[in-house]
């Protein structure tokens, strides 16, 4: 077994760790999501109510991506073969992205389909209706919103680990896994409170056009979200670099050795939400007989294997710089470095 094989066989046993909070915190906001959504339709049918419809489709739509999302748990942990030799972990961002057509489709489309049907009804709904919609969405609310509060612990606790403040913790979100689940509960949150504040104004008034609107606007927010994870997952399923500040770490660190003259490329992607390809081209300073290039080689490697855990494919290029090279290598500097400040202050 190679030095990087020994590093990532022991990178898998420390995420295997944080994948089981992860599957955890789903089958969490799993079993949430399948009584509210029997809970929502069942009082949605008796009290006539679009908007407790429209969640009810939320829910569900919300149930159907926490499998999605356990398919890809298990998926994504198969180990590399000749097919695939860097493993299955883009696996992760497949089924997240299977996650927002699925909210997109059976979430919003349902929701937009209730607000117009609203608009074209009598809304005509008796009193034990509106009290069994509020206490459906009360209840729904509490559960939702304890779903929210164990995602955010998870999210908390690898902010301690990583370092990182909460919010930059909630922006990288190197989890798609537990990014769907905090979107998810997130909106189900402020969608259980648009269509409480659609229902009471429709018990208020009388108007059921409070409800339908409230059923358009639900409808929006998961259009939109489906929106924002997809984006998400199609950049890391095209292959999406690693974070600026953690690029140019490694970048300074390559040209901090004595023995690097010039580093003319580095290139990283994301191979899965515990690893990360590297590949650099680099320039050593002249004179280094084999001996000395190989040994440096290997150093620099298990260099970056302790200091960057998550890396756990590298692939080293020596070879000697032009002056377009060098010049390249400047420029690339020097955006990176606007890159790297940037994200820090975000």
């Amino acid at each position: 077994m190679t030095e990087q094989q020994q590093h990532a066989e022991s990178e898998r046993t420390g995420q295997a760790a944080e994948d089981g909070k992860t599957k955890v915190t789903v089958l969490v906001a799993l079993g949430a999501n399948l009584v509210i959504a029997a809970a929502k339709a069942v009082g949605g049918a008796f009290a006539g109510s679009p908007a407790l419809l429209s969640e009810a489709a939320h829910s569900v739509a919300d149930s159907l991506n926490e499998v999605f999302l356990l398919a890809s748990l298990a998926r994504s942990k198969r180990k590399p073969d000749a097919d695939h030799p860097f493993g299955y972990g883009k696996e992760r961002f497949f089924w997240s992205l299977l996650a927002a057509v699925g909210i997109f489709v059976m979430g919003g489309c349902f929701s937009f389909y209730q607000g117009i049907e609203a608009m074209r009804s009598e809304g005509e709904h008796s009193r034990t209706g509106f009290i069994v919609g509020f206490a459906v969405l009360t209840v729904a609310l509490i559960a939702e919103g304890t779903s929210l509060a164990k995602a955010l612990l998870q999210v908390r606790s690898q902010a301690r680990r990583e370092g990182r403040r909460m919010f930059r913790q909630l922006r990288a979100a190197d989890d798609p896994a537990l990014r769907t689940v905090l979107a998810e509960d997130s909106t189900a949150c402020l969608g259980v409170l648009l269509a409480i504040a659609g229902l009471g104004l429709h018990a208020v008034t009388g108007d059921v056009l409070y409800e339908a609107w409230a059923s358009l606007l639900i409808g929006m927010l998961l259009v939109y979200v489906a929106y924002q994870l997809g984006r998400e997952s199609r950049k890391q399923l095209i292959g999406e670099a690693v974070d600026p500040v953690q690029r140019q770490e490694i970048r300074e660190f390559l040209d901090s050795r004595p023995e690097v003259d010039t580093v003319t490329t580095l290139l990283t992607m994301r191979l899965g939400p515990d690893s990360v390809l590297v590949a650099a081209r680099i320039d050593l300073m002249p004179g280094l007989d084999s001996e000395v290039v190989e040994e440096v080689s290997k150093r620099l490697r298990s260099t970056i294997c302790t200091d960057w855990p998550m890396v756990d494919q590298i692939f080293l290029d020596i070879t000697d710089a032009s002056a377009e090279d060098r010049e390249r290598a400047r420029r690339e500097r020097r955006e990176l470095e606007v890159a790297a400040a940037e994200a820090a202050e975000a």
